[in-house]
C-alpha cells in the first residue's frame, strides 16, 4: 500500500475512530443478541436464509451509523466485490463477516467497517463480539486491540512459522482452486503449522496481534482483506503480492506476514 500519509488527514482519520467503533459495536450487538452456541443448520435453504437474516439485522444498523459520520462516502457492501474501487472515499464493510460460523455455533464472526480513500484503507474497526475484542487502526497511527497497541511477530524462520489461508468465496474459479491446493501443498514443506479458514479477517487480526505469522490468499474479496491488510501494516507487519510488491487492490494475491517473513513466503508461493 501506498506509504505517502498526510499528518493532517491522520488527525482528520483519528477523529473517526470512536464513532466508526461505536457503529460496529452496535452492529455487533445486534448479531450477539442472534447467536447461540447451539445454534445448528440442516440445509441450504435454511443456511442462506440465517446468512440473509444476519446481513438485513446488522447492515440495518450498521449503514445509517457510517452514513453519519461520513456523508459524502460511497458505500460497499458487495461481499464478493474485486478490485478497485476507484478515487474518492468509500465505507467497505461486512456486517456480518463469518457469517456462517455464526448460524453454526461457533465464536469466529465479527462486524467490519474500513473507510478506504483513493484505493487505499486508512481507517478500520473490527468487533468481534463473542470474543469480547475489538481491533482497531488508523493509517499512519498503529493498530490496537481492546485499546492495547499491536505488533505483529517477530519470526523470520519460515520452518517455525503458523500460517494460513482461506477461500474468498464459495465457489471458487477452477483456476482459483488449484492455486490454492498447490499453494497449501507447498506450504506445508516450508511452514511449520498451516490452517485453512475462513473468514479471512479473523486470520488477519491474529497476524497483526502476533498470535500466528502470516496469511496468503488467492481470491480477492475486498471486504475480506482492506480492514486485516491495515491491522497489520500498522502493526509494523508487511502486506505484500507474491511478486513482492506492495499490496493493491488490484493485486491478482495477497500476503500479510512479519517483514522478517515476507521475501521467504512469496518465494514459496511463487
Amino acid at each position: 500500500m501506498d506509504d505517502t500519509i498526510s499528518s493532517a488527514q491522520t488527525v482528520d482519520d483519528l477523529a473517526l475512530l470512536a464513532g466508526l467503533t461505536a457503529a460496529v459495536t452496535e452492529a455487533g450487538a445486534v448479531l450477539l443478541d442472534r447467536f447461540s452456541t447451539e445454534d445448528r443448520v440442516d440445509d441450504l435453504d435454511t443456511l442462506l436464509a440465517a446468512i440473509g437474516d444476519n446481513d438485513v439485522a446488522s447492515v440495518a444498523v450498521l449503514r445509517p451509523a457510517l452514513e453519519r459520520l461520513r456523508p459524502e462516502a460511497r458505500w460497499d457492501d458487495d461481499e464478493e466485490g474485486r478490485g478497485s474501487l476507484g478515487a474518492g472515499e468509500w465505507w467497505v464493510t461486512d456486517a456480518a463477516e463469518g457469517n456462517v460460523n455464526h448460524i453454526h455455533g461457533r465464536v469466529d464472526w465479527g462486524v467490519t467497517a474500513t473507510l478506504v480513500r483513493d484505493d487505499v484503507p486508512v481507517v478500520t474497526a473490527v468487533f468481534l463480539p463473542a470474543l469480547g475484542q475489538t481491533f482497531t487502526a488508523v493509517r499512519g497511527a498503529g493498530a490496537s486491540l481492546n485499546g492495547s497497541p499491536l505488533t505483529v511477530s517477530a519470526k523470520s524462520d519460515l520452518a517455525a512459522a503458523l500460517v494460513g489461508t482461506g477461500q474468498a468465496a464459495p465457489g471458487e474459479a477452477a483456476d482459483v482452486r488449484r492455486r490454492m491446493s498447490a499453494s497449501i501443498d507447498r506450504m506445508l514443506g516450508a511452514a511449520l503449522l498451516v490452517s485453512a479458514t475462513v473468514p479471512a479477517t479473523l486470520q488477519l487480526v491474529q497476524v497483526a496481534a502476533g498470535h500466528t505469522d502470516a496469511f496468503w490468499q488467492y481470491g480477492q474479496v475486498r471486504s475480506g482483506l482492506v480492514a486485516g491488510a491495515l491491522l497489520v501494516q500498522e502493526a509494523h507487519g508487511a502486506v505484500n503480492d507474491t511478486t513482492g510488491a506492495p499490496w493493491t487492490l488490484a493485486s491478482d494475491d495477497f500476503i500479510a506476514t512479519t517483514p522478517g517473513l515476507a521475501s521467504g513466503i512469496a518465494a514459496v508461493l511463487r
